[in-house]
């Protein structure tokens, strides 16, 4: 999508976003508004709208998104174990464009990042993702 940000960020077409780790499917990048010490960002190249487009299908590449974000975590020597990994759902979300948060340490979120990252039914641990698109293909 021409006007998409991260559509610009994903095919390297924004010089000042640097970006930590790419494959073959997504690129890793800072958020620009970090809700902890470390947010990071997990942007599919390929342009969904949100997790509301996806189905049973894409939840491989859901796990893969977040396996890469847990290890790219790792290797910057930041616990997963204190990290919130998951998806806003429209309306929540700013940029019509999937992507994964990955947000550490998930202990020291201050309030209103607690309350924009709870779990909910606007926010999906990347498991509720998966719980949330096998739900979907059974509510069809």
């Amino acid at each position: 999508m021409a006007n998409c940000i991260f559509c610009k960020i994903a095919n390297g077409e924004e010089p000042s976003t640097v970006l930590e780790k790419e494959t073959d499917e997504f690129v890793i990048f800072k958020d620009i508004k970090p809700a902890s010490q470390h947010h990071y960002l997990a942007v599919t190249k390929k342009h969904y709208n949100s997790l509301k487009t996806l189905n049973k299908s894409d939840e491989p590449m859901v796990e893969r998104m977040e396996n890469c974000l847990t290890e790219f975590l790792t290797g910057a020597g930041i616990s997963p174990q204190d990290a919130l990994l998951g998806f806003h759902l429209p309306p929540f979300i700013t940029v019509n464009h999937l992507h994964m948060h990955a947000i550490a340490p998930r202990s020291e979120m201050g309030f209103v990042s607690k309350l924009i990252f709870r779990p909910s039914i606007w926010f999906k641990t990347a498991q509720d993702a998966r719980v949330y698109l096998a739900q979907k293909e059974a509510d069809s």
